[in-house]
C-alpha cells in the first residue's frame, strides 16, 4: 500500500505526521472552543472543514464539531470515525488538490499551533487505573514485601486495577500544587499532617472508549477494540508516603486523587494498529476468557524528563508500552467480564509502564530506588522524588519503515502545597 505525503510541510521528526491525525479540543483566539486535528505545526480546524461541506457524504450532525468535547464524534463509533479521519488524510495528501489548490480553505482549515490553546479532549465518566506492567509489579513487591515473592498471587491471573477518580483529570501545562495529607514516619508513633514529601510521577498510557456494553453485558478481548478509540499520555501522580500509609486494607485514595496529568490529542487505535507487536509470554496461562489471538501490545517509545525551576531539563527514563504484561484487550475484557457498563469516554490507565532495566522504569519510585540512588540535575541538586518548580515532561511516539505517529507531550509543573 502506498504511503500518503502530505502538501503541508512538515518536520520529520514531528509526532502530527500525515500518518497520524489525531483528535483534540482546542481554544481559538475568539475564545471560542470546538474540534480539531493535528497535523504538523498546524491544528486543522474541523468545525471550518464542515461548513465548507469537506464531509457531506457522512450525514454528521451540523454541530459535532462545534463541541466543547468529543465524546458525541467519538460516540458515532470506531468505523465512523476513521472513516472521517481517512477523509482527513485524503485532504491534506500531496496528490489531492480540494485545498492544496484553494489559498482560502488553507488559510481556514489551517490554524497555527501556537495560536492555540489545547483543552481536555472529553468529558470522562469513568476512570479506571490498571496495574499492568510485571516489571514495575515486581520492583515495587521487592521494595516493600519479600524479594523472592514480589508478585501477590493473584498477579500474574488478573490485570489488577481500580477505580480512580475522573474530576481531576487535567490536560497538559495545567499546573499542580503539592497534595497534603497523613502520613506516618516509620519511627513515629502516629500519624503527622502536611505535605507530600515522596511526590512522584507515574509513566502510564491510557485508552478511552467510544461505544456502551448495557449493564450485565460483558465484552470478549476479540470485540475489545471495537470499543476503543484512542490513547493518551497518562501522568498518575502519586503521594507515595500518603499511599503508604492509607492504602491497607482497600487501596488507592487521596495518594492519587488530587491530579492526572494527560496530552490532549487523542491518537487513534487505528493510527497505532500498524505498530503491533507480541506481547511478554503469559504463565500460567491465563483463563480462556482473558485468551486472545494476534499481536496485540503496541511498540510506543516512551521519556520522561525532569526540569527543574530555573533550569534545563533532563531525561531520566526511556520505556516503552510493548513491556506491557497485560495488554488492552485483555485489560476491558476483565473490567466488563462481571457486567461492568462502560460509557463513552471513559478513560483506562495501564498503570506505571517499566521496563526491564534501571532508566526504563516508570517513576521516581523505582528510579531513585526508594530515595537511595537520587538522580542528579544540570543545576547540581538530585532528585529522590518531585520538588516543588519542578516541571515533568512526558513524550511518545511509534516510528517504523518511515512512519511516525507520536503523541506530543504531558507537561505538568508541580506548585507548593496550600
Amino acid at each position: 500500500m502506498k504511503k500518503p505525503k502530505s502538501w503541508v510541510e512538515i518536520d520529520p521528526n514531528s509526532d502530527f505526521s500525515i500518518h497520524n491525525i489525531p483528535f483534540g479540543i482546542f481554544k481559538k483566539q475568539d475564545g471560542s472552543i470546538q474540534a480539531g486535528s493535528a497535523l504538523g505545526d498546524y491544528v486543522i480546524d474541523l468545525k471550518y472543514l464542515q461548513a465548507q461541506f469537506f464531509f457531506e457524504d457522512f450525514n454528521l450532525p451540523n454541530d459535532i464539531f462545534d463541541q466543547p468535547t468529543l465524546n458525541n464524534f467519538i460516540g458515532l463509533g470506531r468505523k465512523k470515525a476513521g472513516a472521517i479521519r481517512q477523509r482527513i488524510i485524503d485532504l491534506y495528501s500531496s496528490d489531492n488538490y480540494e485545498i492544496q489548490d484553494n489559498q482560502e480553505y488553507k488559510s481556514g482549515s489551517l490554524i497555527p499551533m501556537n495560536d492555540v490553546e489545547m483543552q481536555i479532549p472529553v468529558h470522562i465518566p469513568n476512570y479506571t487505573d490498571f496495574y499492568s506492567s510485571i516489571e514495575h509489579a515486581t520492583n515495587v513487591g521487592t521494595m516493600f514485601r519479600d524479594p523472592d515473592n514480589a508478585l501477590l498471587p493473584n498477579w500474574k491471573h488478573i490485570p489488577v486495577g481500580y477505580h480512580g477518580r475522573a474530576s481531576s483529570i487535567i490536560p497538559s501545562g495545567t499546573p499542580i500544587k503539592r497534595p497534603n495529607g497523613q502520613t506516618k514516619p516509620p519511627t513515629a508513633k502516629k500519624p503527622i499532617f502536611g505535605p507530600s514529601k515522596r511526590l512522584d510521577f507515574e509513566l502510564e498510557i491510557a485508552f478511552i472508549t467510544c461505544k456502551e456494553n448495557g449493564l450485565g453485558n460483558s465484552i470478549t478481548t476479540s470485540e475489545a477494540e471495537d470499543y476503543i478509540f484512542g490513547f493518551v499520555l497518562f501522568n498518575d501522580w502519586s503521594a507515595r508516603d500518603v499511599q503508604v500509609w492509607e492504602y491497607v486494607p482497600l487501596g488507592p485514595f487521596l495518594a492519587k486523587n488530587f491530579a492526572s496529568s494527560i496530552s490532549p490529542w487523542i491518537v487513534t487505535l487505528d493510527a497505532l494498529k500498524q505498530f503491533n507487536v507480541a506481547g511478554p509470554k503469559q504463565e500460567p496461562e491465563v483463563l480462556p476468557y482473558l485468551q486472545y489471538k494476534g499481536s496485540r501490545n503496541l511498540d510506543i517509545n516512551l521519556e520522561v524528563s525532569i526540569k527543574p525551576q530555573g533550569s534545563e531539563e533532563k531525561v531520566v527514563s526511556n520505556s516503552n508500552f510493548k513491556y506491557m504484561y497485560w495488554n488492552i484487550c485483555q485489560q476491558l475484557a476483565h473490567h466488563t467480564i462481571n457486567g461492568c457498563n462502560i460509557q463513552v469516554g471513559d478513560m483506562y490507565a495501564s498503570g506505571t509502564i517499566s521496563g526491564p532495566t534501571p532508566n526504563s522504569y516508570g517513576s521516581m519510585l523505582e528510579l531513585a530506588w526508594k530515595g537511595t540512588k537520587p538522580i542528579p540535575m544540570p543545576d547540581g541538586t538530585t532528585r529522590s522524588f518531585i520538588e516543588d518548580g519542578d516541571t515533568v515532561i512526558m513524550k511518545g511516539f511509534a516510528e517504523k519503515e518511515g512512519v511516525r505517529v507520536g503523541f506530543g507531550v504531558v507537561s505538568t509543573k508541580v506548585l507548593p502545597a496550600e
